[in-house]
């Protein structure tokens, strides 16, 4: 598990601008271009702190990794998929999210397949559920190329587990997403 945790991390920072040699952390930053986009992104200061909450709930959900599925179970033993979302958002951020997947559907923020970011509820049907949301997990990391993405979740055959968009069992039963509002 803690080696899945570092992968995850190592692939974040191998995209990063640092890495690829786009910046130069010598260089004074051309102030009038970050003027430009301080409207779209925010400060620094507010990049930074986004950085480190969504970086704390995903520390807090890889470790879960293994623990077992049980229906209505809300953790830290045991979890049902939205019993994990509700646990590892609580844990970190202190906010109630909603407490089945229908309920977080409805509570979040709607944002586009093409908006998703690490930290993002995704949402799916279920067997039991129709055409209506049965199931959540949390976008892991995304590739806008393919427009498909990774998530943790809590499965009922494999307890919390992490999951492609691409996978025969979720590729067709892909609701929406939401974002947490903080």
């Amino acid at each position: 598990m803690k080696k899945l945790f570092i992968f995850a991390l190592m692939l974040m920072l191998s995209m990063s601008d640092l890495a690829l040699g786009k910046v130069n952390p010598d260089q004074a930053p051309d102030e009038e271009e970050i003027g430009n986009f301080d409207f779209i992104y925010g400060t620094q200061d507010d990049l930074n702190e986004a950085f480190e909450k969504t970086e704390m709930i995903m520390s807090e959900a890889f470790s879960h990794m293994g623990a077992r599925y049980r229906s209505g179970a809300k953790g830290p033993s045991a979890f049902d998929c939205s019993g994990f979302t509700s646990y590892v958002y609580k844990q970190q951020t202190d906010l109630f999210i909603g407490a089945s997947s229908r309920d977080q559907y409805a509570r979040n923020i709607p944002i586009t397949r093409d908006e998703l970011q690490s930290g993002d509820l995704v949402f799916f049907t279920s067997p039991r559920s129709g055409r209506g949301v049965g199931h959540v997990g949390i976008v892991v990391d995304v590739d806008p190329i393919n427009n498909t993405f990774t998530f943790i979740h809590a499965s009922t055959n494999n307890g919390i587990t992490i999951n492609s968009s691409t996978d025969s069992g979720y590729a067709r039963r892909y609701i929406g997403a939401r974002r947490v509002q903080q």
